[in-house]
C-alpha cells in the first residue's frame, strides 16, 4: 500500500482525535514505528491493522471510520491539495461526478506509483448514477461516500447516496443528484492564493 494512503489515515486520526489517539492506534496495530513515510510502500496488512485498531480505539465501526476519512480528505485545511485535485473535475457536482473515472490517472500525473481505486460510473437516467469501486482496500467505497458527501457540500449540491453491498471484491454507491444548486457552493480559484 502506498505510504501516502497510510499517511492520510495517520493524518486523519492525529488531526481529528489528537496525537495521543494516533499513538494508541499505532501501538495497538503493532506498527513498531511512530508514523508512515508518504513515499514508501507498506504491506497492505499494516493498513488493515491500523484501521482495525482505529475502529477499536474510537469504538466506531470500520465503515464509519473510513467514511469520516473521506470527509477529512476534502474538508480539513491540511488536505487542500486533495480538494484542489478534486475540484479540477468541473464547475458543477454533475461535472465532478462525470470526471471521477479520470481521477486515478490525474493523481498518477503527480505520483506515478500511486494507485487509487478503479472507478466506473454508470448513469441510470438524469441525475441518477451508480459508482463502482474496485480497490485492494476493503471499504474503499465508504471512503468515497465521505468524499462525495463533502464534495457535494463544497459544490452546494443536494445529493443522496446509498452504499451497496460489496460483491466479488467490488463496491458500489448509488448516487442521486436532487438539486445541483441547493445552496451556495464554496469559491474556487484555479490558482491557490498564498498568504491569506
Amino acid at each position: 500500500m502506498h505510504g501516502l494512503i497510510n499517511r492520510s489515515i495517520q493524518g486523519f486520526l492525529r488531526d481529528t482525535y489528537g496525537a495521543a489517539t494516533w499513538a494508541e492506534v499505532a501501538h495497538l496495530a503493532r506498527l513498531g514505528f511512530d508514523g508512515f513515510e508518504p513515499m514508501l510502500s507498506y504491506d497492505p496488512a499494516l493498513t488493515d491493522a491500523v484501521l482495525a485498531a482505529a475502529a477499536e480505539v474510537l469504538q466506531r465501526p470500520r465503515e464509519t471510520v473510513l467514511e469520516d476519512l473521506g470527509t477529512y480528505l476534502v474538508s480539513h485545511p491540511n488536505c487542500e491539495g486533495v480538494r484542489r485535485l478534486l475540484r479540477f473535475g468541473g464547475e458543477s457536482f454533475d461535472d465532478f461526478i462525470h470526471s471521477l473515472e479520470d481521477l486515478p490517472e490525474r493523481a498518477r500525473l503527480a505520483l506515478p506509483d500511486l494507485h487509487l481505486p478503479c472507478l466506473d460510473l454508470v448513469e441510470h437516467g438524469t441525475g441518477r448514477y451508480r459508482l463502482h469501486i474496485t480497490a485492494p482496500l476493503a471499504g474503499a467505497g465508504h471512503v468515497m461516500v465521505g468524499l462525495l458527501r463533502a464534495m457535494a457540500d463544497y459544490y452546494g449540491a443536494l445529493v443522496l447516496m446509498e452504499p451497496r453491498e460489496a460483491r466479488a471484491g467490488a463496491e458500489a454507491i448509488d448516487i442521486q443528484l436532487l438539486d445541483q444548486r441547493h445552496s451556495r457552493g464554496r469559491a474556487f480559484d484555479l490558482v491557490g492564493r498564498q498568504g491569506r
